[in-house]
């Protein structure tokens, strides 16, 4: 079975979009509106929830919600992520991560913000977190795993020509379409291997919503949706906005091409100022 077939069927059917780490998970001492918001989420059908040790209190307000909804835990597919790229960094995350989430497994874990070749030499060189993710799933302690990246698509395109992962999670936008790199040259490459696409920075922290001008999160979210990706997922604020997350999500009909022409169009004269998170254009 490929990878990106392993991880759709690891997942199930739900909705195409997932609750991303950002937004109110990623604060601290804000308990009671995050949970409010999750409790908006997975009443309006969002079953994917994406957290990591980086994320300021994400994975504590995930840990205490999941404790109060013992039912709703199980339903659930929880992610996390390490950004330690030798295996003892690596696999002390996944302890603590699997602690403060209350869980006995997750259902993926990822190699955080891959940035330059250094990280790819130290995460590949003996005693490098690569072979922790490796075994974290043969053992079964994670159901899946996967590499994230939003610095560099030279850099993330080796870890999914190379490595044995089944996803990538990476940015998705008409910002991203009008330059080169990780929409024409990460997705077709993790496509050939059959790894998941999971999409990201969909808003670009908010700085490409106007709602003066019409453009409003729902296009954002079908144009992500309209590219070659299993799922996308974003941060949310309040119960709203989960909701609409995850009405999306449910649509079956994409974006058709004049419409995501125009939105390319449109941010194409400002695509590199826009792709922020970016350190190599």
């Amino acid at each position: 079975m490929v990878a990106g077939n392993r991880f759709r069927k690891l997942f199930g059917v739900f909705s195409r979009t997932g609750l991303g780490g950002e937004g109110i998970l990623r604060t601290e001492g804000r308990g009671r509106e995050a949970n409010q918001m999750l409790t908006g989420a997975y009443e309006a059908g969002i079953r994917y929830y994406d957290s990591a040790p980086a994320y300021a209190g994400s994975e504590r307000y995930l840990g205490r919600f999941w404790q109060e909804h013992p039912g709703w835990a199980k339903e659930a597919f929880q992610t996390s992520k390490s950004a330690e790229r030798d295996a003892q960094g690596a696999l002390a995350d996944l302890a603590r991560s699997l602690s403060t989430l209350g869980r006995d497994q997750l259902g993926l874990w990822q190699i955080h913000d891959l940035r330059d070749a250094l990280d790819i030499r130290r995460l590949e060189a003996k005693g490098g977190a690569l072979k922790a993710f490796y075994g974290a799933r043969t053992t079964g302690t994670v159901r899946a795993i996967g590499v994230t990246g939003h610095y560099d698509p030279a850099v993330l395109l080796h870890a999914v020509s190379s490595w044995d992962v089944d996803s990538v999670l990476l940015p998705v936008s008409p910002i991203e379409t009008a330059l080169s790199g990780f929409s024409d040259l990460v997705i077709p490459a993790a496509r050939e291997r059959g790894i998941g696409v999971i999409g990201m920075k969909v808003f670009g922290g908010g700085s490409y919503l106007s709602p003066e001008s019409g453009l409003l999160p729902e296009h954002f979210l079908r144009y992500a949706l309209s590219q070659d990706v299993d799922m996308v997922i974003a941060g949310c604020s309040n119960q709203n906005e989960a909701r609409l997350l995850a009405r999306v999500g449910s649509d079956p009909s994409p974006m058709d091409d004049e419409e995501q022409s125009r939105l390319v169009g449109l941010f194409r004269p400002y695509a590199r100022l826009l792709a922020f998170y970016r350190g190599v254009i």
